[in-house]
């Protein structure tokens, strides 16, 4: 039915996660390619999140005026690559492999049975540039590597009927303000795979079909959690996933350089982050800001966090204001 992506044949275990949580669900990811043995196709759909490559800065990907007010979390995965927006209405898939040497990381040989299934829906998807699947030129999928040893995941995003005004505003859309030798997102118009099916009700039921699909092909086979690997994985979730550190703290070094008005006065701020805190805070303009010699160093830069630090040196700077320093 699909192209072999492993050698000999070996049988995938397919495995539907029930969750929506997308701290879970990287983190299932991440427990079955490092501590299982097995080859594996992980089908998921989150709730509203940016989800980050691993080696991106999280304020430049993504909006975070509106990811803050919207509680859209931002998620950095263990794979490369660019920044991706998961809702309800997309299909995460997870291929996790065994490979026998060569060319471990190969966009085109682990896209090849997505693309298949989905022209078996009549959908001539292609891929394009490095990672990206395409319909008639509009982007409909994100792809990422990462190798571990002999082991290899590779996963994506299907669009099927993602909110896509929500996807643009929760990506930021203006970067220039942002010095730093992370990895850049490629932006790509997008189209949902919705518009291109017939009597396809929601993602779910996508997610359904894709399932059977692969389960059609010999020898693979469903597969479940077990309670125990549930456990692992929270842990694993809550020590990785929903932490600042990982979220934010890990990416590379940056500067950024912003000019803005508040309080009909007009400045100009120089701030350098590492490990995600504040190293050098400069704000230069002819209003009482400036004037107050704040230094924000040592503060990391999360809204809170400066709001806070603003608010303990009796300097009033509104909530919607703080976000001009990002």
């Amino acid at each position: 039915m699909f192209c072999v992506l492993t050698s000999n044949q070996v049988r995938m275990n397919c495995l539907n996660l029930i969750s929506t949580d997308p701290f879970f669900n990287l983190a299932a990811e991440e427990y079955l390619f490092m501590n299982r043995t097995e080859d594996f196709l992980i089908l998921s759909i989150n709730d509203p999140s940016v989800i980050i490559g691993k080696h991106q800065v999280a304020h430049r990907e993504a909006d975070t005026r509106f990811v803050t007010e919207n509680n859209i979390p931002v998620i950095r995965r263990i794979s490369g690559g660019g920044t991706v927006y998961h809702d309800h209405g997309n299909v995460n898939f997870c291929f996790i492999l065994n490979s026998t040497g060569g060319t471990q990381v190969d966009f085109r040989k682990y896209s090849q049975p997505v693309i298949e299934f989905l022209g078996s829906l009549r959908i001539n998807a292609v891929l394009e540039g490095k990672n990206d699947l395409k319909v008639d030129g509009l982007k409909i999928s994100g792809n990422a590597e990462h190798i571990y040893r002999e082991r290899v995941l590779h996963h994506g995003t299907l669009l099927f009927d993602t909110d896509l005004q929500r996807l643009r505003r929760s990506l930021r859309k203006d970067t220039s303000g942002y010095v730093t030798r992370a990895i850049a997102s490629n932006p790509s118009h997008v189209t949902n795979i919705k518009e291109r099916t017939s009597g396809i009700r929601d993602a779910c039921e996508f997610r359904e079909i894709m399932l059977g699909y692969f389960l059609g092909s010999e020898g693979n086979i469903k597969t479940d959690l077990t309670n125990s690997e549930e456990k692992l994985i929270e842990t694993l979730a809550e020590t990785r996933y929903r932490t600042w550190e990982w979220n934010y703290a890990y990416g590379p070094e940056y500067a950024l350089n912003n000019s803005f008005e508040i309080g009909n006065c007009n400045y100009t701020c120089n701030i350098s982050v590492q490990d995600g805190i504040i190293r050098e805070f400069e704000l230069e303009g002819s209003g009482p800001l400036a004037q107050t010699g704040i230094n924000l160093s040592g503060t990391r830069h999360m809204p809170e966090e400066m709001l806070r630090t603003f608010n303990q040196k009796k300097i009033n700077i509104s909530g919607e204001d703080i976000f001009k320093f990002f």
